[in-house]
């Protein structure tokens, strides 16, 4: 009898797009550790930079390979791709319509097994408020369509909110550090926010690429301890803190009121307020029901850091 064919076990090479970035250098960090051939493409400018530059070596340290090429060179791209099976982009929001050049070279080059592009934010296609947020979520929505179109496989990765970003005011706009004396809440306070650290929303990433489980999904990030409402936020740091703050309830109307008297982009952060915490646009919908798949009920293994022990750092 012929012996069995041996399982397949070899981990898909990955080119990260945006690896200097505080979520792609994680993304990067996170493929090398789970031993997948990891490949970044950098823009020769990029070593000029000495905090990117230093970033660039720690992951060659590491057995990354860099490959010379930008979203702007289809032809660096092609070359690039034809190297590896998956391809995740991290550029900033300002940068989502360059994955444009990037969809073309994916079908030009073929051999693209899976294409996470550059989200890692709310649900485009489930946040509505497109009259405030100047294009910010259309333009996310805008490059899913094109990649269905082209037929390439995908994943979206919808992680809500760094936990980098509103958790260290504790979501109070303007503030650098959690309030100790009064604290705003925006809406009844009872509306459910996702925080997640980019160090985990990149394991959650890497996890996904060779799992079929995934393949044309949004792999929704909602991990137990990471989802909470504005007035369950200021009760766990009451808590933490030994002390009662004073609370300034602001209605939707006052929010909206104050999102338009305020200029662009210096508004935006209460666009985002208003988006999770009023509206509930991370968490007003079932995962399954939406056709996604949620991150750490796939994953149970993968260990993430909660808003709780977030908090604690911040005492």
């Amino acid at each position: 009898m012929a012996d069995s064919p041996e399982p397949n076990n070899t981990k898909s090479s990955i080119l990260i797009i945006g690896v200097t970035g505080r979520l792609g250098f994680e993304l990067a960090k996170a493929s090398l550790e789970a031993s997948h051939p990891t490949f970044c493409v950098v823009r020769s400018s990029t070593f000029s930079d000495a905090a990117k530059s230093r970033k660039l070596q720690i992951l060659t340290d590491s057995g990354a390979i860099v490959v010379h090429g930008s979203l702007h060179d289809e032809g660096s791209l092609v070359e690039a791709l034809k190297q590896v099976k998956v391809v995740i982009c991290a550029v900033n929001s300002r940068q989502v319509l360059d994955q444009k050049p990037l969809v073309s070279a994916i079908k030009k080059a073929g051999c693209i097994q899976r294409f996470i592009p550059s989200e890692f934010g709310l649900d485009p296609d489930k946040t509505h408020i497109t009259e405030m947020d100047q294009g910010f979520y259309s333009r996310k929505s805008e490059i899913r369509r094109l990649v269905e179109a082209e037929g390439i496989p995908h994943t979206y990765v919808s992680c809500n909110f760094f936990m980098s970003y509103l958790i260290p005011s504790l979501v109070q706009p303007g503030l650098k550090s959690p309030p100790r004396d009064k604290v705003t809440i925006f809406g009844d306070g009872n509306v459910k926010g996702v925080f997640i650290k980019e160090r985990d929303v990149a394991a959650f990433t890497i996890s996904t690429v060779d799992d079929p489980r995934t393949l044309n999904k949004v792999l929704y990030l909602r991990p137990p301890g990471n989802v909470y409402s504005m007035n369950e936020l200021v009760e766990i740091w009451e808590q933490k803190i030994g002390k009662k703050l004073e609370k300034i309830y602001v209605s939707e109307e006052e929010l909206l009121t104050k999102i338009k008297e305020t200029p662009y982009p210096e508004n935006m952060e209460m666009v985002f307020i208003y988006a999770a915490f009023v509206k509930g646009f991370q968490t007003c919908f079932e995962v399954e029901a939406a056709g996604g798949v949620e991150g750490s009920v796939l994953y149970p293994e993968l260990r993430y850091t909660t808003i709780t022990t977030y908090l604690d750092t911040l005492l």
